[in-house]
Parts: C-alpha cells; structure tokens; sequence
C-alpha cells in the first residue's frame, strides 16, 4: 500500500491558501470540525507520482505563532504535538508576493519547529504588473528552505509543489534565524532543564497555554535554575522575538526582493476611494445586493419551474405505474413532495452563493467589512462582528462559530446573540415560496421587481434586527471592556472559476443534505400522521361525504373526501388544537403545522406544507399551485393572500427557528440560559409583530 503523505498547509488569511488547496484537491475535499472544537477543519486528498497521495490539510489563517484566537490556537496546538493523527509530514507555508516581508514571519517560525518546510510565494502573475522581481536562489539559501513560484489563476508551479511534497524528506529542517539569541543565558537555561526538547517548542509552550503532553509547565516553574517570566516579561520577550524575526527579513529582502514602488501602487488606491466613501459605498453596496436579489429570480425561474414540474410529473408516475398501497402512497404523497420543496430552491441557493463567493474572492467584501465597522460601533458592536453577521447570511452555526475572533466577551456575547437576526439560507425557500404566492412580479424602475425588492427588504430587517438588538443588549448587559478593530484590505482580483465553483458545490451540498436528512425524517412522520386518523370520522370519510354530496362529480367528491380525511386525521387534530394560537396571525391549521414542525430548521417549512397538501391528491399539481389554490376557512378567499403573506414573511424574519444554532449557542457561551432567552425573546418578537402587521393589512 502507498503511503500517504500528511501535508498541513499554513498561512496568513487572504494568501490564496485556499486557492492552492482547491487546485491540489480538487472537488477530493470534505468539511468538518476539530474534534471536540467549533473551529472549521478542511481537508482533502491530492494525488501525486508512482501512486502516492497526500493528504492535505487546510489550517485556519493565522498571522503568528503567538495565537489570539481559537482558530490560531488549533494551528500551534497540532504543529506541537507529534502525536496528533494529523501532524505533518511536511508544511507547506503560503505567502503572498504582495506582503512577503509580513508572511515570512510565520514562516520562520515555522522552521523553528523543525518541520520540513516548502515556501510558496502564491499570485506569481501579479509580480510584473506590481513591478516585483525575486532572487529565488538567494532567497531559498538564505530562508534554508525550497520556494515554489505559483499562479493559482494560470496554474502555473502546482506540479512542482506536488514534486516537492513527496520528496519531502530531502528538504532541510534547519532554523533560518536564531530568534530567541535576545537573552542567550535564559534560554541556555531553559534547554539544560529539558535537554531533550525543542528550544523553540519550550517557549512556545511557556508563552501561552496549549495542549501539550510532552511538556508539563509546573516543572519548569519550580525548579531551583530556572523561573518563568512574568506575564509582561514574557510578551516583551515576544516583541524582542518578533524584533529578531523582522531584521533577519529586512535583510534577506532587501537583497532577494526588488519593488517598483510607483507600478505597486495606483488602480486599488482609487477604487478604495470609492467603494469606502461615506455615500458612494454605501450606495454601490446597496445597488449590487439589489442588482443579485434581481438576479436571483430572474436566472432561477426557469430551472426551478423545471424541477417543479418535474417532481409533480415524478409522483404522479410511480402513483399510476406500481401498485396503490401504504408504501406507495408515502412515497408519493412524502417522501418525493417533501424532498421537492427543498430541491425546488437549489437553483436560487446556489446563486446566492455564487455571488457572495464572487465578493469574496474578489477582495470586495473586506472593503464591505471596513464599510460597516462605522455603522457597528454607534450599536454597542466590535467591527469585527461584521464577519459573524455577513457570514450569516449563509449559516448562522459557522457565523457564532466565528464571533470567537472578538477578544471582548461583551461584544462576543452580543454578537452570538444577535447573529441568528440576519437572514440565513435556510429562511431563503420560506421567503421566495411566499413572495412568489403574495408579491406581484411586475417590475419597477424598468428592470427590478417588487419581488425582489422585497426579499432585499427582509435582508435589511434582518440586519436592522440584529443591529436594534445590539444596542438594547449594550445598553442592559452590565459587561466593561472595548476592543479595536483591525481589517486586512487584500488586492483586488479576478475571482478564480475553480474556487467560486467548488465554494458553491460545497455550501449548496451542505445545505441540501443538511435540511434534506431533516426534511426526509419529518416527512415520513408528517405523512403517518395525516394517512391514518384515531376518530371514526376518518375511517368513514366516503360513505359520511357520499351521503353529504349526492350530485357531486366523482372529481370533486374525491377531493371533498381527502380533505375531510386530512381534517379528521392525527396532524389535523394537532392542527386544530393550535389553531387559535396562530388564527390571528392569518394562518389555518395546516400553516400552524408547518410552523410547529420548522423550528427544528426553518427550511423544513415548505417540505412540510408539500406533504400536507400531497397528501390524497390525485392531481398533478406543483407545490406552488396546490398552496396558491388554498381557500381561509373563515374569511374566503385566497389563504396566502397580502396580510397573511407579510404576517407570515415577519414571522420567519424574526423568529428563532433552529435547534443546531440553540446547540452551539449554548456551546459558545457555556450556559443555557442564553440559548433558552434567545429563543423565548426572538419567538416573542415575531409573534407580536406578525400579529400586528396582519391586522393592520387584512
């Protein structure tokens, strides 16, 4: 069997780390967390010559050793523990051309630790433009290391990155500067009481607390030669160390390193003028986010109507081809009615990704980031807490997961609380179904409709809710600290097909099997549910109906006859009991059901209401049509009419519908008490406002 090669690639945020790990893994990549750890970990496998495979690790950004963060921490925690299934064979440290005097000092401290190490200087093809030209011999003599030169958009030096890895064994390990020759008599000292150790592994160990078995720090401390530092004695220690690190850079730089200062500045210069001006910003931003909500409709109508169509076509087969019984009909009237009211959206979704992935990578959403710190800080808000609410437009699990950046726990427990406001994929099928039943598509201005002017509108609800929240939370939360706030402006540059491709295969698959195991599961429950009935009602649902309408057409007493079974089953009565609940809202019991059942994920919503409304139809009708043809019992007329459309719009917007997000609330903040006040608060909120909205609109 070949053996397989353990690669951890490391760098800076905002390198094209990802790039180079997407072009050496290709689609051969999964997602998943550390053990025991909320902190994203990626891998995947790269194939290289005589049949080897690497397996290839993509580290979280850090910009030092010396960690911050939790996503830094993970990152010194694996490269000291040799024990670790996934320490590296080899390192591969990702730079970029632009700011290599900033990234090599991660590098060397990487070579400290004695790991085979390959430097790669990533976005080669912007030397010329940039007027940047390398000595790659000097430098690779000088850093003791083997440097690769690639281009992630032309593919250029990945085959020599991939030669190099697996003839890892012949790179040198030796250090390249000796960073800690500050205070040669402590660090002298330090080795003689555990001579067997790694010199720079010590005091990686002794400048901040992380999980390392082979070194224990008790000892240290308590032995007659040798005392730890002070706390400021230790961080001046590490400036003194930083120090080191930056003079041998200089040096090597200014003879390895040649830049043409005036060809390096001018084009991002001026358009950082523009896109952060305190109006023009906020303009084009709101103009491009309406410019994709546009889009969004516009490009998925067609291929959505198709699996619409598609998916009623699909159960009506298998309905007329095979047998009728039970396991036919929960096929046909669950599992496939269910699944379609989640597939139908893929189209939209993916899209959505598609453009945020676009603003990523094209260096546009820091500019975003920096844009909205001004707004942030009048809330009570870290800057920072910009990243968790843009990124929870997506998801808001990864988005508490990334509110761990902020030092301040104040900020951080606001921002944890406040995230699941903003408007996540998940609430995405709820609000295109809905707005395509109640919003009229016509357009205005001569090109965007009120479609989706209306679904930009809720995004801007959801972050106003989350921004008023903030700044009632910091008004009550008796919490003293403050934090600065600091964004990294990477360049502007095309974005690469190849990551935004994989970027938006990977979330849209996320996405679907994620609600779709939920969706699968509820729907099967949902369909026992409304099939079997505990009254006689249900089981003389014919003859009671029959008897009721002598001269009805066999085509409506069928459907007369599903409908008083449906009413007279298990969900109906479920639903009957909450009806008064959610009556004044504007919504009938079946509405009420789809509510009750999508707080375990909002998404689940739709599936819900497609088997409700298969259940007992013979007719092949779409999702939409079947919800857009329901009658309000009481008042006549449509069901999804406007009031009930906003009412139910609201509520979505404003509930707390995801037990995932309860989960790793409760996880991020070591306590079910907020989990639990974010539930019955934001289930309040959106109760009362739905309420209020359908009875100013009916």
């Amino acid at each position: 069997m070949a053996k397989q090669i353990k690669v951890s690639l490391i760098g800076n945020p905002n390198t094209g780390k990802t790039s180079v790990f997407n072009l050496l893994t290709g689609l051969n990549q999964q997602v998943g967390n550390y053990p025991g750890i909320t902190v994203e970990k990626k891998e995947g496998i790269c194939k290289l010559a005589r049949g080897v495979k690497a397996h290839i690790l993509d580290l979280p950004g850090t910009y030092s050793l010396n960690a911050s963060s939790l996503d830094e921490n993970v990152v010194i925690e694996l490269l000291l523990n040799k024990k670790d299934k996934d320490f590296p064979d080899v390192a591969v440290v990702v730079s970029d051309v632009e700011n290599l005097k900033r990234n090599l000092l991660l590098f060397t401290q990487i070579k400290d630790l004695e790991i085979p190490t390959i430097l790669v200087i990533n976005m080669a093809d912007r030397m010329k433009r940039k007027g940047i030209s390398l000595n790659i011999p000097l430098l690779e003599r000088e850093l003791k290391t083997k440097i690769v030169l690639v281009s992630a958009r032309k593919r250029e030096g990945i085959e020599e990155l991939k030669s190099l890895i697996s003839t890892y064994t012949l790179l040198p390990t030796t250090p390249c500067v000796n960073a800690l020759s500050f205070d040669d008599d402590y660090f002298e000292r330090l080795q003689k009481v555990f001579p067997n150790q790694s010199l720079y592994k010590l005091w990686l160990v002794i400048t901040q607390d992380v999980n390392f078995r082979k070194v224990d720090k008790k000892p240290v401390g308590i032995t007659p030669d040798f005392q730890i530092k002070t706390e400021s004695e230790l961080k001046r220690y590490q400036q003194k160390e930083a120090i080191k690190r930056y003079q041998f850079i200089n040096t090597v730089l200014k003879e390895g390193m040649v830049v043409d200062e005036k060809a390096a500045t001018g084009l991002r210069s001026k358009l950082d003028r523009i896109l952060t001006h305190k109006f023009w910003g906020y303009f084009i931003f709101f103009t491009i986010l309406l410019l994709i909500f546009q889009a969004i409709y516009d490009w998925s109508s067609y291929p959505m109507d198709l699996i619409d169509e598609g998916f009623a076509w699909l159960s009506e087969t298998i309905k007329v081809s095979l047998p009728s019984g039970p396991f036919i009909d929960l096929i046909t009237d669950g599992i496939i009615p269910g699944l379609g009211g989640i597939v139908i959206f893929i189209p939209q979704i993916a899209f959505l990704f598609l453009f945020i992935s676009i603003l990523e990578e094209s260096g546009y959403m820091s500019r975003v980031v920096f844009l909205m710190d001004r707004v942030m800080r009048r809330f009570g808000l870290s800057g920072k807490s910009v990243v968790p609410l843009i990124s929870g437009t997506a998801c808001a699990i990864p988005a508490v997961m990334a509110t761990r950046n902020i030092e301040n726990w104040k900020e951080r427990l606001i921002t944890i609380l406040v995230v699941p406001f903003t408007t996540c994929s998940a609430r995405l099928p709820v609000y295109l179904i809905i707005i395509s039943l109640v919003i009229p598509e016509e357009k205005v201005l001569w090109f965007f409709s009120y479609q989706s002017i209306a679904l930009m509108l809720l995004y801007f609800i959801g972050f106003g809710a989350a921004i008023g929240s903030a700044w009632i939370l910091d008004k009550i939360l008796k919490i003293k600290g403050k934090t600065y706030f600091v964004v990294e402006m990477p360049g502007y540059k095309i974005p690469l097909f190849k990551n935004v491709f994989i970027n938006v295969v990977e979330k849209t698959k996320a996405f679907v099997f994620g609600a779709g195991k939920i969706i699968l599961a509820i729907s099967i429950v949902l369909w026992v549910l409304a099939s079997y009935g505990p009254t006689d009602n249900f089981n003389n649902a014919e003859q009671i109906i029959g008897e009721q309408l002598t001269d009805a057409s066999q085509e409506e007493l069928e459907r007369k006859i599903a409908s008083y079974k449906l009413e007279h089953s298990f969900i109906g009565h479920a639903g009957k009991a909450i009806e008064p609940i959610v009556a004044p809202l504007g919504y009938d019991w079946k509405i009420g059901i789809g509510i009750i059942s999508s707080f375990a994920a909002r998404e689940v919503f739709v599936g819900t209401l497609a088997t409700i409304y298969s259940v007992g139809s013979e007719e092949e009708e779409t999702i939409k049509n079947r919800m857009a043809g329901e009658v309000n019992p009481i008042l006549g007329g449509p069901l999804f009419n406007l009031a009930s459309g906003i009412s139910l719009l609201l509520f979505y917007a404003f509930a707390m519908q995801c037990m995932s997000t309860l989960a790793i609330v409760k996880r991020e903040t070591n306590s079910w008490k907020w989990p639990i006040l974010q539930f019955f608060v934001m289930t309040g909120m959106a109760y009362i406002i739905a309420l209020f909205a359908y009875q100013l609109l009916k």
